[in-house]
């Protein structure tokens, strides 16, 4: 990759994250915002239960456990870019992101008092840790240690030593995460947000082999940057081609075991392997596909509307947040026991359209989004840069 695409926005790629965010969204409005409150089945029409059932196994097979895992992949190159932008000034960004980091977590924070059972950006600021680690390592040792981590080393050790990863009561917490969001208590449940939600997250994310996984996908994500592979060539498109065929192979079948390892103490150590593998299998269908599609104009421009959205991703994810909450939850306008699958979906697309254009509108006035902007200046803050 050239110093001018470094220096540039990598469209390809704020396309892709605008994606990602876009399906989070859709994802956490069917969900209703980790709060499952919905219309009683009974009280419906059979054909908007079996259009609601329909609409949820449509988005979970999709986007489910994808869009995050895009967004972490991301986050590995964005890493890339700034740390190779300090490098070849002759500066090291490591110390700096630390400090990013932390910040992060202080944005985690915010978004986690309005979604329940924790944030996956609170993980993201403790994995991130990482790459400050490997920053200076061979393309060749972080590829290793990226494998190392996407192998689910964790759950292995569990299966092979016949033990059970302890659950660490992960299942009460979120009892009581769903209890004080029914109450309607605004100050319970931003406190029990903040603190009960975000530890059974993080334990949640341990025992789901997310911890793991995010760390691969950073590393994979700083690899794919070093490779130049989000830069447009046709080289590069033989790759994502190459990606494309064995991922969507080798999915099929990590899918069909996964079915039979749903039961019994295996569900708990080999089942959980079997589900990163196919989720990261889907991805890279998805992640390659986009990639190549990319390089046609007529898909370019009928998707040119992403690019806005995932310059703009933090402030889309954390205002997501919010919008959710005031939307579904007993304290805002309290819709969840009304809104069904299809309704829910509706909604996130219609969030979705506002968010694009106040996107477009913003970015047509200022260089960065309002979040992003703030997370850039406080993190070169007491420097001349």
């Amino acid at each position: 990759m050239s110093e001018t695409v470094l220096k540039k926005r990598v469209e390809s790629v704020d396309a892709l994250r605008g994606f990602a965010v876009m399906a989070i969204l859709l994802i956490h409005n069917i969900e209703h915002f980790i709060f499952p409150v919905y219309p009683d089945v009974a009280t419906q029409p059979h054909w908007l239960n079996i259009l609601d059932q329909a609409v949820f196994e449509t988005l979970f097979a999709l986007f489910a456990g994808k869009a995050y895992a895009i967004f972490a992949l991301l986050f590995g190159f964005t890493f890339y870019v700034q740390y190779e932008n300090r490098r070849r000034s002759g500066k090291d960004f490591g110390p700096r992101f630390l400090w990013r980091l932390a910040l992060l977590a202080g944005f985690a924070t915010i978004n986690a008092a309005f979604f329940p059972a924790g944030d996956v950006l609170l993980l993201f600021s403790i994995v991130g840790i990482k790459l400050f680690v490997v920053r200076k390592w061979s393309n060749k040792a972080v590829g290793i240690l990226a494998v190392i981590c996407l192998l689910q080393p964790m759950e292995w050790f569990f299966f092979f030593s016949r033990q059970i990863m302890p659950d660490w009561g992960v299942s009460e917490m979120y009892a009581e995460v769903a209890e004080y969001t029914r109450t309607g208590d605004l100050a319970s449940f931003f406190m029990g947000n903040i603190t009960l939600g975000q530890k059974a997250s993080l334990l949640w994310a341990i025992n789901a082999g997310r911890f793991w996984q995010t760390a691969g996908l950073f590393l994979v994500g700083y690899w794919l940057g070093r490779k130049q592979l989000f830069d447009s060539s046709s080289e590069n498109a033989r790759f994502w081609l190459k990606v494309l065929i064995v991922a969507a192979v080798i999915f099929a079948p990590l899918n069909a075991l996964l079915q039979k390892v749903q039961e019994g103490e295996a569900a708990k150590t080999i089942g959980i392997v079997l589900d990163m593998w196919q989720k990261l299998a889907f991805t890279g269908v998805l992640v390659a596909s986009f990639m190549l599609s990319y390089r046609m104009t007529a898909f370019r421009k009928r998707i040119a509307s992403l690019k806005w959205y995932g310059r703009m991703s933090l402030t889309n994810y954390i205002v997501q947040s919010i919008l959710g909450a005031l939307i579904y939850f007993p304290w805002g306008l309290s819709l969840a026991p009304y809104c069904g699958y299809t309704l829910s979906l509706l909604i996130g697309v219609v969030l979705f359209v506002l968010q694009n254009f106040f996107c477009r509108w913003w970015l047509n006035h200022y260089r960065q989004g309002p979040l992003e902007n703030l997370w850039h200046r406080l993190t070169w803050i007491g420097t001349s840069r």
